[in-house]
């Protein structure tokens, strides 16, 4: 499948603005969690441009090879903190909305770890990859087209 159009070309004063969104997303509380957010995210959502992406730097950022592939599975792993699993449940809940919304329970199982502050800035985080994801699907990007732009080539996982 060849890539449809390029959006940040058609539409680059509102690629500029997402961008800055999520640059800002990134600086909020929810940065410890971003790279968990962004892979399962983008796994449940079949976004192959940006999972690609986030495993690579998940990798710069020195993060575990067993921890990465353990976060298709965090549900049974061991590997991760009650806050991230927090933040894993979360992701989940808002990128797969169901029918009836977000159960009290689950509100309740992340709010146990998490800040209101913290919840907050983590659903603008979900938001935004989910945002990705979705143009990136819809418009066929490339896994790795864009490595040497982003610096992600340094991941060495050619």
């Amino acid at each position: 499948m060849s890539q449809r159009l390029n959006y940040f070309g058609t539409s680059a004063e509102l690629a500029k603005k997402y961008i800055d969104f999520n640059n800002a997303v990134s600086k909020s509380t929810a940065k410890e969690f971003k790279l968990l957010v962004t892979i399962r995210a983008s796994q449940i959502n079949g976004c192959g441009f940006c999972l690609d992406m986030h495993v690579k730097e998940a990798r710069i950022a020195g993060e575990r090879d067993l921890r990465v592939h353990h976060i298709a599975i965090w549900h049974e792993s061991t590997l991760f903190t009650p806050r991230e699993c927090a933040a894993l449940l979360w992701t989940e809940a808002l990128t797969t909305l169901p029918a009836h919304g977000v159960s009290d329970e689950t509100y309740q199982r992340v709010r146990a770890h998490l800040s209101e502050q913290e919840i907050s800035d983590l659903s603008f985080l979900i938001m935004a990859i989910n945002g990705w994801n979705r143009i990136n699907v819809a418009f066929r990007m490339t896994p790795g087209s864009a490595d040497a732009a982003y610096g992600l080539d340094k991941a060495d996982l050619n």
